[in-house]
């Protein structure tokens, strides 16, 4: 299952972020597999996709980070899934 994770990083936080990603890369739990990301040009947002089949493996790797950026997680499908779904057959 893909997840549209969004990281509000704090105005003073950028630079632990980025730290930390430096020296600890990602964090992420065997399982959890990140797809792709994007960040605003302001540098206060990071749109992320994770992919896990185990939801509490996302779970804790947003609790390695939660300390520097708040989140919110949307489990999310592709256009053209959806698309799939709602085509009669």
């Amino acid at each position: 299952m893909n997840f549209m994770v969004i990281e509000h990083f704090p105005s003073s936080g950028i630079q632990s972020i980025y730290e930390r990603f430096r020296e600890k890369g990602r964090m992420m739990p065997e399982g959890l597999e990140f797809v792709s990301s994007w960040v605003t040009a302001d540098l206060s947002t990071c749109y992320q996709v994770m992919k896990t089949d185990d939801v509490t493996l996302l779970q804790q790797w947003v609790a390695a980070w939660a300390d520097l950026a708040e989140f919110e997680i949307q489990p999310v499908t592709s256009g053209s899934e959806v698309s799939k779904l709602s085509t009669p057959e």
